[in-house]
């Protein structure tokens, strides 16, 4: 593939429910090959009050979950065990009062995952909504220690993140963090030694959001009825760290080689000669990314998962109306696909104050044959 440069949510629908799925499916024209995948569909958790977002799991089996509260009461970051998810790593970070400050407080979290040293990374975006104002002190990343469950190290954010920023997602590349900005458009790289961060890409037409965010056929709207727009969001580095993709929610995916965002010495021009474009993804809720370089994206309009090649070619892994607004996906060991269908697009504050939920939310997973790259 050439390579260009760029310039410039209801309560009683339950997710074994399966005959009238299918009915819908096939009344939509869709194949017999792809009413069957429906199938092959796995519950692994589900919550009648709980809109997870975000999974990532240990190889011992620990669960970890990031949830985006409708009330004050439920945690943000939780730990699955048996039961109701529990808050982690504790409930003192998950119970910041407005009053506080959000240095040792979760504020937003909007994801999390297991690390390549083993530790949970949870990036905490430092305002409590779209469109809110920082808290000072809360745009940060948090490493907590899972062997005793305590917070080891924080990374302030507030540096490189400041007005309109919302930290939306980090993946990591030996002494580096990549993070994306997806209130003020950029990338932001992080030395995990000093501490020292730098936005790169600012404002670039690779980070910016210039589409309409739209799921399950609808444009997604705030209570005020203002179109949502979310700059850079997804990101996922190559299993031999060569390669940084990433894009805006609304697509499409780019890429660029990691040793240009290592260097503090490039300028912007030189950055950008070095951008290409990569895949041309739609609306999309989260990525993956397994060990043959296989990029999973999660379509929010059609409600199904696609396989982006390395190459930049893109197919259906499944297509299945559960799978609404599938967010921040994770590869466990066993080689599966875990899919948080957090229904983002039906919460009222991103559906014109409609709340369309049909509870529970459920995260599901699928075999997928291939192992995970920890990045």
């Amino acid at each position: 593939m050439k390579r260009t440069s760029i310039a410039g949510r209801r309560r009683g629908v339950a997710a074994s429910t399966l005959g009238p799925v299918l009915l819908f499916f096939l009344s939509c024209g869709a194949s017999a090959a792809n009413a069957q995948q429906m199938r092959d569909l796995t519950v692994e958790f589900q919550s009648p009050s709980l809109i997870i977002n975000g999974i990532t799991t240990t190889p011992s089996g620990r669960k970890f979950v990031v949830i985006q509260p409708l009330t004050a009461k439920q945690p943000q970051v939780a730990e699955i065990t048996t039961g109701e998810p529990i808050a982690y790593p504790n409930a003192a970070w998950n119970g910041r009062k407005p009053s506080e400050d959000g240095s040792i407080r979760f504020v937003g979290v909007n994801s999390l995952r297991v690390g390549p040293d083993g530790m949970l990374w949870v990036v905490d975006r430092g305002a409590p909504g779209i469109g809110k104002a920082l808290v000072p002190g809360g745009p940060k990343l948090i490493r907590i220690d899972l062997a005793n469950n305590k917070v080891t190290r924080i990374y302030d954010l507030s540096t490189v993140a400041q007005g309109k920023s919302f930290v939306d997602d980090v993946r990591f590349n030996g002494k580096h963090a990549y993070l994306t900005d997806a209130g003020r458009p950029a990338i932001i790289v992080l030395d995990l030694e000093t501490g020292n961060a730098r936005r790169i890409l600012e404002n670039h037409p690779s980070t910016v959001a210039h589409r309409p965010l739209t799921a399950e056929g609808k444009q997604l709207r705030d209570s005020e009825g203002k179109p949502i727009i979310i700059h850079a969001d997804q990101l996922e580095v190559s299993a031999d760290g060569k390669w940084l993709f990433y894009q805006p929610c609304t697509g499409p995916m780019s890429r660029i080689e990691t040793r240009y965002l290592d260097d503090p010495t490039l300028t912007p021009d030189a950055l950008d000669r070095n951008v290409q474009s990569f895949a041309d993804t739609p609306s999309t809720g989260g990525t993956a990314i397994d060990a043959n370089g296989t990029i999973y994206s999660s379509d929010t309009n059609r409600s199904r998962i696609l396989k982006i090649a390395e190459d930049g070619s893109i197919s259906t892994l499944i297509a299945d109306p559960r799978l609404a607004w599938v967010d921040a996906m994770w590869i466990d060991d066993s080689r599966k696909l875990w899919m948080p269908a957090a229904q983002l697009n039906r919460v009222a504050g991103l559906n014109d104050s409609v709340d369309a939920v049909y509870w529970p939310v459920t995260v599901y997973s699928i075999e997928i044959g291939e192992k995970p790259v920890r990045r």
